[in-house]
């Protein structure tokens, strides 16, 4: 499994600020994070789980 921290989901999202990207994932049916580290202060996602959401809702944005 391949993992994914805010910052990478952020680049995933074509360079988005952490901000905008914390408001992406926020939304319903954004993958659920697969863990919380760092005192809960750290979302870790399965980075395939999140490239599969971007192609599937943001197509413009998707890298192959």
């Amino acid at each position: 499994m391949r993992l994914a921290a805010l910052a990478d989901v952020a680049e995933m999202l074509g360079g988005v600020s952490r901000t905008r990207a914390t408001e992406i994932v926020r939304r319903p049916g954004f993958p659920d994070p697969i863990d919380v580290v760092g005192n809960g202060r750290m979302r870790i996602w399965d980075r395939d789980a999140v490239e599969a959401w971007i192609k599937q809702n943001r197509p413009h944005q998707h890298a192959d």
